[in-house]
């Protein structure tokens, strides 16, 4: 089933593009025509890159890492905040922190102190202390707070970013780029879809469409998370009965040792049986042996 369609798109205003006098040429293959002015994108083709795209963000989501969404843009910021909370994926909405992923372990450290004022400001001498001074921490808190915001519960680099206009968000692009770490976006007319690895031509200016894309991908991530639960719990299913089986051997050998041992007594025990038989007829022998040289010594007397 497609994630989408042309009637979809087209009520969403995916298809608006900027200026023609602000076009990339590297667009040229994804626009359709121009119209007052303004060039207009061939929705075939985004759905096609959508397609694409959420395929791949699926099999990302199914391997257990983390997709970092970046937006900035006053349209979009909400939306992919909202969006990405759902589906426990980190978000930037602030100015992007540069360095964030080139320099990812000073950013650790930011992210350990706001850590350390948590804790600070939850112990109970934080109520001694002036009230200047626990204003000034306070303000240093949401401070790091805007800057960092979801990134703060983000303990390694991201396996891929999401990205809504390259053009805004070019210090991320480059990082990432720089990292070799899979870049998605939504790509406008004015910007060059070479700079990602997964371009989705679209207009990025229209919270509808940045809506309807963004809610595409998270889709495809849910997608992901619930066939990757599926197998843990087939894995779990075939190690347990792995585990019985092994199980049910050990026991049935221990069985079989067991009734082995059982028999070996029973041979022992007949065995033990037809020994005492052999020598009771010995002695019996020996007996009438013994009896019949004593009738002989006799007869001679």
């Amino acid at each position: 089933m497609p994630r989408t369609n042309f009637e979809e798109l087209l009520d969403a205003g995916v298809h608006f593009g900027h200026l023609k006098r602000k076009w990339n040429p590297n667009m040229a293959p994804y626009i359709f025509m121009e119209r007052n002015g303004i060039h207009i994108i061939d929705l075939y083709k985004t759905a096609a890159k959508i397609e694409e795209a959420a395929s791949a963000i699926k099999q990302i989501s199914r391997s257990g890492k983390k997709i970092l969404f970046v937006a900035t843009k006053k349209q979009a910021k909400d939306i992919v905040a909202e969006k990405s909370k759902r589906v426990g994926m980190p978000y930037v909405t602030e100015r992007w922190p540069g360095g964030m992923l080139t320099n990812f372990a000073t950013i650790r450290k930011a992210v350990r102190k706001m850590a350390s004022i948590d804790k600070m400001m939850n112990d109970k001498t934080f109520t001694n202390i002036s009230k200047r001074e626990r204003l000034q921490i306070q303000r240093e808190r949401a401070k790091l707070e805007k800057q960092l915001g979801s990134i703060a519960d983000l303990n390694r680099l991201p396996s891929a970013l999401f990205i809504v206009d390259i053009l805004k968000e070019h210090i991320a692009v480059a990082e990432a780029k720089k990292l070799n770490i899979p870049t998605f976006a939504i790509v406008d007319t004015n910007s060059d879809p070479k700079q990602v690895d997964f371009p989705i031509p679209a207009n990025d200016d229209a919270s509808k469409s940045i809506s309807l894309i963004v809610e595409i991908m998270i889709k495809a991530i849910e997608e992901g998370a619930m066939e990757r639960k599926v197998d843990k719990d087939k894995r779990a299913k075939e190690e347990e009965s792995e585990r019985e089986e092994a199980t049910r051997i050990r026991t049935r050998t221990k069985e079989d040792l067991e009734e082995e041992h059982l028999e070996d007594e029973e041979e022992d025990s007949e065995d033990k049986e037809e020994l005492k038989k052999l020598k009771k007829l010995e002695e019996e022998e020996e007996e009438k042996n013994r009896r019949a040289r004593k009738g002989a010594v006799i007869r001679k007397k």
